[in-house]
């Protein structure tokens, strides 16, 4: 199902993001993508697409609202402020700080995150399990927007909240043997800008860094997750919330 009230106007121009066939200020090579919103970087072994205002500065207002909506607390709240913010009431999704278990010790995660999908789609990552919650209107509205750019629909999706640039994720690949071979992961940023970091495996001097802005998407596939790995590293002058939603298609490992 096509959702154009989510996409920008067309008439919109896309910044000037390749340069002689690459990527500025890069040496790798790009294109401009033929929805006119985005540009192709092709990565040795991988490749991305990556449109810095997918959504217009409205669609991703009322989104980022949504999201972080909390009866009675307005969404600029100084959220390290709460000691349990599972606690909190929200109105609209599901929030929840994880631990993970490090050398013996455990450690609250440095972000706050949930899991929604289809009822079967169960995902684990770093010792975490999670189970999903049902679909809300407003994800789903975001898969099948999504799915015009991707040619499919994705069955889950991790949110991730950044409450500010204290928040960070460290370097990791998406490559569990649940998201399958190859994944494809499309993700939508709302909220603050934040720094994207990539890294070759094999040579962490290949790199490549993007700034994740409000209503930006990014999409990376070929086989990326298994030679690069990426960050959101911290940032000490951003203080605004983000939120990044992380769609995928999750194999089913239950009943």
């Amino acid at each position: 199902m096509q959702t154009p009230d989510l996409l920008t106007e067309a008439g919109e121009l896309l910044p000037s993001l390749v340069v002689g066939g690459k990527f500025i200020n890069t040496d790798f090579d790009a294109y401009y993508h033929g929805d006119g919103l985005g540009v192709v970087i092709v990565l040795p072994q991988g490749k991305l697409y990556y449109a810095p205002q997918y959504f217009d500065q409205v669609v991703s207002d009322d989104y980022l609202y949504h999201l972080l909506a909390c009866e009675g607390v307005d969404y600029r709240h100084d959220w390290h402020s709460q000691a349990n913010i599972d606690k909190m009431p929200f109105t609209n999704i599901r929030w929840q700080q994880d631990t993970i278990s490090l050398y013996g010790k455990t450690h609250l995660v440095p972000r706050i995150s949930a899991w929604y999908g289809d009822a079967q789609a169960y995902y684990s990552y770093s010792g975490i399990d999670l189970k999903p919650h049902a679909w809300t209107k407003k994800l789903l509205q975001l898969n099948q927007a999504l799915g015009k750019l991707c040619l499919r629909e994705f069955n889950s999706v991790l949110l991730n909240w950044y409450r500010s640039g204290k928040d960070y994720m460290s370097w990791h690949a998406d490559d569990e043997w649940q998201l399958g071979k190859n994944p494809l992961i499309a993700s939508v940023s709302l909220g603050a800008s934040r720094r994207f970091l990539l890294r070759q495996n094999s040579n962490h001097a290949n790199k490549l860094e993007l700034v994740l802005t409000h209503g930006s998407v990014l999409v990376m596939t070929g086989q990326l997750q298994h030679y690069w790995q990426h960050s959101i590293p911290k940032q000490a002058n951003c203080t605004m919330s983000r939120v990044n939603l992380t769609f995928r298609n999750v194999l089913y490992t239950k009943p």
